[in-house]
């Protein structure tokens, strides 16, 4: 069955120049196809470009040359396709969580009272309902990062970029938030990409896995995966009889290149 492309790089490449004036190649000639409502992970090397790569993708860097198109247009052109959370919440410690729920939709311009039920059918849908008051002061690290996601999805972007968005989370928090995150991602029809050092957690959420080569980067290997998606659960998929075989090839190719993971 044909499946529509969320984002299609062509051949990206990006070069920066250093304080010496020489010129560093950072990305050779990178190409991926991400389907519509697909769940990808990126991993790699350390310092291998992956983050790059993401600002690439969500408009923030220009490449040096090759093509983008985030939703079916070239990524110049493109408004509102992509939303972006990090590895830290950044939630406003002054405003309540409410009120940082509702900033990207008070950003476009969206009246009080509009962006206000909107915030609350998210918070009421995903269970925090009781918390719009709070302030992120109070609340769990898990919580936090549950509201940050929330914040990207009332501006209703088509694709959502993860940049390490469980790494300052202790490991049981970690994976009942991965499960939450990927079952509302599927739940509101988007299409995810990670980026992640951790291999388990790639393997745990993803429909595929790009791996990176080290700088300059390209695309080493792709791994199709599913697991997560045939179980129902990243939790679920860790246990399934593939999940080790797939770790192992995984870290081979990035012990190839550099003799760990940092």
């Amino acid at each position: 069955m044909l499946t529509t492309s969320a984002i299609s790089v062509s051949n990206v490449t990006k070069s920066f120049v250093n304080a010496e004036g020489q010129e560093i190649a950072v990305l050779n000639g990178i190409t991926m196809d991400i389907r519509e409502r697909e769940f990808v992970s990126i991993v790699g090397p350390s310092g291998c470009g992956k983050s790059t790569i993401f600002n690439i993708i969500a408009g923030l860097l220009q490449p040096s040359s090759g093509s983008i198109t985030v939703g079916g247009e070239d990524i110049g052109q493109s408004t509102g396709h992509v939303g972006y959370m990090m590895q830290r919440d950044l939630l406003l410690p002054w405003r309540s969580i409410l009120d940082n729920v509702t900033l990207g939709l008070e950003v476009k311009g969206i009246s009080k009272k509009e962006r206000r039920d909107i915030a609350m059918s998210y918070l009421q849908r995903y269970h925090l309902e009781a918390f719009a008051g709070a302030y992120p002061s109070t609340l769990s690290g898990g919580m936090r990062q549950r509201v940050a996601l929330i914040r990207t999805l009332v501006t209703q972007p088509d694709i959502i970029l993860l940049d390490e968005p469980f790494s300052a989370l202790d490991y049981q928090t970690r994976l009942v938030l991965e499960d939450e995150i990927l079952s509302i991602l599927r739940d509101e029809g988007k299409t995810g990409v990670l980026i992640t050092h951790d291999i388990e957690e790639a393997i745990s959420v993803s429909d595929r896995i790009f791996v990176m080569s080290k700088r300059p980067t390209y695309v080493k290997q792709t791994y199709d995966i599913g697991l997560s998606a045939h179980y129902g659960s990243a939790m679920k998929a860790r246990s399934d009889a593939r999940f080790k075989g797939f770790f192992e090839d995984i870290w081979s190719e990035l012990d190839i290149q550099m003799g760990r993971v940092g």
